[in-house]
């Protein structure tokens, strides 16, 4: 007979995953935000990555104010512009009235960059900047490992799960996110048994070109075969790339299940009970 504390635990929570953006750095079809997700435990959220069109999309489905914090993986447009419309958010919207702003963690050289473009000095001042290194964080209920990978020089991904109990072991389920990665090895050491793994995989079912640091389908598998994922979420496919086709090509690798990432898909993770 299971204790009131094993009952208590079988009935947590886990997180939701909501995408808001998945295209990669270009897209022709109307709607297609690029990279944004929403990761959610009861009341509180984060975000990862806020590419262009990503503001609105999410806007749509949460205030960004009430975000507890933004992890940006590396300084490409299609991961962090819309840092733009969210700091006019923060300043402008509402006036009178003091908009919330959450905290921003990123490449160390990100805010200049900003400053470099908009030639406009401190122009991410509204955000509490941290700049992101290897390691563990605690955002609120979240507990978020941060490892580098293969890309532009300051690339990131993230594991994001529950922080976990007293006594909890080996912890709850999580959410791995590549970011932009040209090397699957990179993700398995963020893989645990069980975590579902968001991935890129900009070359589909390929074949891409290896100079260009990106994931197709097969190799996004490997990752999330070798670290023992329960489920593998192909993202950021480029345009004209086959959706089903890059899910096979998965499958032919991963024995888990293999969704792959569209606008306003919803993901339970972890969930028990």
């Amino acid at each position: 007979m299971r204790s009131s504390a094993d009952r208590a635990a079988a009935a947590t929570p886990g997180l939701r995953l909501t995408v808001i953006g998945c295209a990669a750095a270009w897209s022709t079809r109307p709607g297609r935000a690029s990279s944004c997700y929403l990761v959610e435990f009861g009341g509180d959220a984060i975000a990862l990555d806020l590419g262009q069109g990503a503001f609105g999309a999410l806007a749509a489905r949460r205030d960004p104010a009430t975000l507890l914090a933004l992890l940006i993986s590396h300084s490409h447009a299609d991961h962090c512009i819309d840092q733009v419309p969210l700091r006019h958010y923060v300043k402008y919207g509402r006036p009178g009235r003091p908009v919330a702003a959450p905290e921003v963690y990123g490449p160390v050289d990100l805010p200049s960059r900003f400053d470099d473009f908009a030639r406009e000095p401190h122009l991410l001042a509204p955000f509490a900047y941290h700049a992101l290194i290897t390691g563990a964080l605690r955002i609120g209920p979240f507990e978020v490992k941060v490892e580098r990978v293969a890309h532009v020089d300051r690339s990131f991904a993230f594991r994001v799960a529950r922080a976990r109990r007293t006594g909890e072991r080996p912890g709850p389920p999580g959410l791995v996110y590549s970011g932009d990665c040209g090397d699957p090895a990179g993700l398995v050491p963020l893989i645990r048994p069980g975590d579902t793994l968001l991935a890129e995989a900009y070359w589909g079912a390929g074949p891409g070109d290896p100079a260009a640091n990106h994931l197709d389908a097969a190799e996004a598998a490997r990752a999330a075969q070798e670290g023992a994922a329960a489920r593998l979420i192909l993202t950021h496919l480029r345009d004209g790339v086959d959706p089903a086709a890059a899910r096979r090509a998965a499958r032919a690798v991963f024995e888990g299940e293999v969704l792959v990432a569209r606008p306003g898909l919803v993901v339970e993770i972890g969930r028990t009970g």
